[in-house]
């Protein structure tokens, strides 16, 4: 033990110590490996309604050489031979260099399966529209020609289809209407890419619904000979030194480190540093934290967020101030305040559904957002006040 500890010091050390062996062992025999679930997109970590984990397990159970790619496409193997890679409605772009990528394991022999006007647009030779509809309600669609993905699902369902919008001779409509096909398959050298309208087949709340389970089999083909590669990576899970060891006992093995060191900090200084006054902290917000946050807002690209939280804000509160349901139709919503408050209801309706897509726009002008934003405030300010109507006062 160093000269200068007496010995009230030294049992402190060494019952901190002691204290710190227990917690690392209780850490490493009974701390859970967990990652955080994501809400609203059908990812493989996420157990809620619109999440993919119910289709993850299935095939992990049913023999599938199945992984989560959290990579870049980039890094996918060369030989995609009976390899399948399912593109779950990514809200995250893809580089020039990462849709070269994705184009060479498909005509390599590998298969793609993308879901939503999202996955679409990265896809070769593919071109979506994205298609605001709040409404959870499947719908049902048939199949157009026999095909080994319509083997025993002459019928599926959907929620809120996006549009295909590309019209090559090779691709087939394989369900919905010739015209707006909902499912489409065609090839592209010595693969294929099969693209679904909506990911709402495959999720845990619409997996079950008639028709969806075959169809989800068949798109990622036998588990005897196909290999899965579950992207992650266009959901915002990349792959890392840190994120590996986030999914050790480490952080949790850090942080008693650091609580038992921050406790013989505070009991050796107590009596040994000098006293000093303490400094008395402004208890104004400098602008330079505003300034911080605005950088990190656009070094991440959150224009669609930051339209979501004002288009989200108005949409409640006009549903609270009119007695509605939050899921009440964009029309339906805009003429009842139009009603009430006498606003111009084309205006309002124009702004919302703008707002809708602009949410969901993997690609955001921020002049457009900050406009979107603007306009989305300023109901909210004559929410507030009352409606500036004469109509609310009577």
């Amino acid at each position: 033990m160093p000269a200068f500890l007496d010995p009230g010091d030294r049992r402190i050390l060494i019952g901190a110590a002691i204290i710190m062996v227990v917690l690392l062992a209780l850490t490493y025999a009974f701390a859970p490996v967990q990652r955080q679930q994501s809400l609203g997109y059908p990812s493989s970590y996420s157990a809620d309604w619109g999440g993919a984990k119910a289709a993850f397990l299935l095939l992990q159970k049913s023999g599938y050489r199945l992984e989560r790619w959290e990579k870049s496409p980039e890094e996918l193997p060369v030989d995609s031979r009976n390899s399948v890679l399912i593109l779950a409605e990514p809200f995250q772009g893809a580089s020039s260099d990462e849709r070269m990528a994705i184009r060479r394991f498909v005509t390599a022999g590998g298969r793609v399966l993308a879901l939503g006007g999202s996955g679409g647009n990265i896809m070769p030779d593919g071109s979506a529209t994205l298609i605001p509809d709040w409404n959870i309600q499947p719908k049902p669609f048939s199949a157009l020609l026999p095909s080994a993905l319509t083997r025993n699902a002459p019928e599926i369902t959907m929620v809120a289809p996006d549009l295909w919008t590309s019209h090559e001779p090779s691709q087939l409509a394989v369900y919905g209407a010739p015209d707006k096909p909902v499912v489409v398959s065609y090839p592209v050298g010595r693969g294929e890419v099969i693209w679904w309208a909506s990911p709402s087949p495959l999720t845990n709340g619409s997996i079950r619904d008639k028709g969806n389970l075959a169809l989800f089999l068949n798109s990622v083909g036998s588990p005897l000979s196909t290999r899965v590669f579950w992207d992650e990576y266009f959901h915002g899970a990349r792959g890392s030194l840190f994120s590996y060891l986030a999914e050790t006992p480490l952080p949790w093995a850090g942080l008693q480190i650091a609580i038992a060191f921050a406790a013989i900090m505070f009991t050796f200084s107590r009596r040994s540093s000098p006293i000093y006054v303490p400094a008395v902290e402004s208890r104004l917000s400098p602008i330079e934290f505003v300034e911080t946050l605005g950088d990190l807002y656009k070094s991440a690209g959150a224009a669609p967020a930051a339209v979501g939280v004002s288009y989200r804000r108005l949409q409640s509160a006009l549903s609270r101030r009119l007695g509605m349901l939050s899921k009440a139709k964009l029309p339906e919503l805009c003429h009842a305040a139009a009603s009430r408050f006498g606003w111009p209801e084309s205006a309002l309706l124009d702004t919302l559904s703008r707002s809708e897509r602009a949410m969901r726009a993997i690609t955001l002008d921020p002049k457009e957002a900050l406009e979107l934003v603007r306009q989305l405030h300023e109901y909210s300010v004559r929410l507030d006040s009352g409606g500036n109507t004469e109509q609310e006062k009577h």
